[in-house]
């Protein structure tokens, strides 16, 4: 069975969120924090070896107030990140225990995500090397500056990507170690730059990334019509638990 390690970046500056008291990753949804959502999906697999958080160091001292049993009795691993997403996950590849096989980066902000869509993802992911969710363009693309239109762009072949974003480890670190500085919005792009095929997977709208507060009013329903685990339970005993303070 291939090995699974999961970085979850969440040093971000939230600034869009317009909550100048919690982060987006760090507040409260159904009763749990954000990230924890999306941890307890990934930790209640038996293929998955080690999840790595990336908080800022700024946000230490608070994270640790709040969340340090969550992550003792999950067994999640904290590290500090950059200044950027990239800095973050760079970071966090130097922690990747030497057993994992693939690692996969999945938003910490990102709590909408299904247990088979990680299975379908991950599965890719072991054919390829390389596999990332994303979900076509559908609306009309406008290319703008001073918010007067310049030009109509088309969409044919265009799509979002999301995360899960999975890749055999190497090909990874190899993307990492030709980075050189190059400040990129997701994983796929250092991949891409090496000349590494990269795999789309169909993904869905309900696997949204909470970006501003109306996102989690969104999230809150969205929780609650998501495919559900399969009879027998997670396996995760801390699935129901709640934050513990």
């Amino acid at each position: 069975m291939a090995k699974f390690a999961v970085i979850m970046p969440a040093a971000g500056a939230s600034r869009r969120f317009f909550d100048k008291n919690y982060k987006k990753p760090f507040i409260s949804l159904d009763g749990r924090a954000v990230w924890i959502h999306a941890a307890e999906k990934f930790l209640s697999r038996d293929d998955v070896v080690q999840l790595i958080l990336v908080i800022s160091p700024q946000d230490r001292e608070e994270f640790n107030m709040r969340f340090a049993a969550n992550v003792a009795i999950m067994g999640v691993d904290v590290v500090d990140g950059g200044a950027e997403r990239a800095d973050s996950v760079q970071q966090a590849l130097g922690h990747v225990k030497p057993e994992a096989d693939y690692v996969a980066v999945h938003d910490a902000a990102r709590p909408c995500i299904a247990e088979e869509w990680i299975e379908t993802i991950f599965s890719e992911a072991e054919k390829t090397g390389a596999a990332i969710f994303a979900t076509p363009v559908a609306g009309t693309l406008k290319k703008a500056s001073d918010k007067t239109i310049d030009e109509t762009v088309s969409r044919q072949d265009m799509w979002e990507a999301q995360t899960p974003q999975v890749f055999r480890r190497q090909v990874l670190l190899d993307a990492y170690a030709q980075r050189d500085g190059f400040n990129a919005t997701d994983d796929a792009q250092l991949v891409e730059r090496t000349g590494t095929a990269v795999a789309i997977v169909t993904g869905s709208s309900l696997n949204r990334k909470i970006t501003t507060k109306e996102d989690l009013k969104l999230a809150t329903q969205i929780l609650k019509i998501l495919p559900k685990p399969k009879p027998g339970g997670t396996g995760n005993p801390f699935a129901d638990a709640g934050d513990i303070f």
